[in-house]
């Protein structure tokens, strides 16, 4: 049997914010129109929401009867909500390890089960996250309180079913949550030994902000006939977030954000970069220039960034420089800046960073740093967002001289191809380009001979 039965898409244009609510909402239902219970409507009334976004309007009614389901819809659209409702709809209080989560990561867990706490406020649910870096015997106490909603990432799932403290056989609804990220961190065998070990066959939910065909193989193999849910609609997040981009050489970007920490003064800024050293060494550059900035990154003992998450909760932190993977899962309302310090390579992790601010339906700010060299991607991330990214530039900044190493580089570029336009313009078998002759061969050169020597070896193979 085909995999998909349903294909489901909205197409959405225009990103003004005119047109904002349509784009993300569907206002055309409630949440009470998709046949969620009364208990858990009073959840999310409690929260201001009342028109599901696209990929929830798709996503829930099936989910609510049960089906399995394969969701994709663009990051900061609603994905969570999407899973977390079917979920509080479908598991009644008592039942025990009724649900399982799977996450990448340690922050995520903490984030979605802190939104299942929100929602199940009138629901008489609980959930837990269990993750690594905190101590077992800590988490091992609460599951033996038997939740009814567990919350992991892949390792400690497995290690907590391990001691018998997880049992799959109760598990009635099986979620995976960023699929994609979680394939890309190299979780495929944990998650296969995890859902090969449900034998009964419990509802299975996969969310992803893309699907590529390794999903899709994991979803055949551990799902029936799932309905495929593919919501192209704008992201929530980009709705809210003013982006700018600031064109910078690369000697010059820890210049430029000491810079702009000093002169804009913004309330709580997030700067992310791409390795764990760069967080370190920038985290340092700022604090010996009198920044308060802390970094968080995966090499970071969890008591530590659990402080460091604590104090940006409260308000006490000005600066946090981070990697992606440390940032996945930050929720705080009050962050007002981010400044993308190094340019991702996947659009879909600057949208994943931008996401930090404008929470709660507050408005946010994000600042790209851009090298000449980086044009490309970000066009990529113009493509994704379907946003024109205004330039913003700083007169009052002074860029610093160009490196010797950089100089001697550009230099010896520059000798190399005036040398390699000569040889061209002496070799014989060329002809001279005919300024006039465009249709012979647009701005090229045209050969009129065999080169003088040819390469006249064989290749070896390993036949005797």
């Amino acid at each position: 049997m085909y995999l998909y039965r349903l294909y489901l898409s909205v197409t959405i244009s225009g990103p003004t914010l005119d047109q904002a609510p349509h784009d993300i909402f569907d206002i055309t239902r409630t949440f009470g129109d998709l046949g969620i219970e009364p208990r858990i409507l009073a959840g999310i009334t409690a929260r201001g929401f009342k028109h599901p976004t696209h990929i929830q309007s798709l996503m829930i009614p099936p989910a609510l009867a049960g089906k399995d389901c394969l969701g994709q819809a663009k990051t900061g659209s609603g994905k969570t909500v999407a899973f977390a409702l079917p979920i509080l709809h479908r598991i009644k209080p008592g039942d025990a390890f009724g649900a399982l989560i799977l996450v990448p990561t340690r922050e995520l867990a903490i984030q979605v089960s802190k939104e299942l706490r929100d929602l199940a406020e009138h629901a008489g649910l609980h959930a837990l996250p269990v993750y690594g870096g905190q101590p077992i015997r800590a988490q091992a106490s609460k599951l033996e309180r038997r939740p009814e909603v567990v919350v992991g990432t892949p390792g400690r799932v497995m290690d907590m079913h391990d001691r018998g403290l997880l049992p799959y056989d109760k598990t009635r609804i099986a979620v995976l949550d960023e699929v994609d990220r979680m394939l890309d961190i190299g979780f495929r065998d944990d998650i296969r030994k995890i859902l090969g070990g449900m034998k009964h066959g419990p509802q299975t939910i996969f969310v992803s902000a893309t699907i590529s065909p390794e999903i899709e193989k994991l979803a055949r193999a551990y799902m029936r006939n799932p309905e495929k849910i593919v919501a192209v609609a704008k992201s929530l997040t980009v709705s809210q977030v003013k982006q700018s981009y600031i064109s910078v050489e690369h000697w010059d970007k820890r210049k430029l954000l000491l810079h702009l920490l000093k002169h804009e003064s913004p309330a709580l800024t997030l700067v992310f970069c791409r390795t764990k050293r760069t967080v370190d060494l920038l985290q340092l550059f700022l604090t010996k220039n009198g920044i308060d900035a802390h970094a968080m990154h995966g090499d970071m003992y969890q008591t530590k960034r659990d402080k460091v998450m604590s104090r940006l909760r409260d308000g006490d932190l000005k600066v946090l420089v981070a990697s992606d993977l440390a940032a996945r899962g930050l929720d705080v309302e009050d962050i007002s800046h981010v400044i993308n310090y190094d340019l991702p390579e996947d659009p879909e992790v600057y949208v994943h960073r931008i996401g930090r601010t404008a929470r709660a339906g507050r408005d946010g700010i994000a600042w790209a740093f851009v090298c000449p060299d980086q044009g490309a991607l970000l066009q990529n991330i113009e493509m994704l967002t379907n946003v024109e990214i205004s330039r913003l530039d700083y007169p009052a900044f002074e860029a610093g001289r160009v490196p010797d190493d950089v100089r001697a580089h550009r230099e010896i570029e520059a000798k190399r191809r005036e040398d390699s336009l000569d040889s061209k313009s002496r070799d014989p078998t060329v002809a001279p380009v005919d300024a006039t002759d465009t249709l012979r061969f647009p701005g090229g050169l045209v050969p009129i001979a065999p080169p003088h020597r040819r390469l006249g070896g064989r290749m070896q193979s390993r036949r005797r």
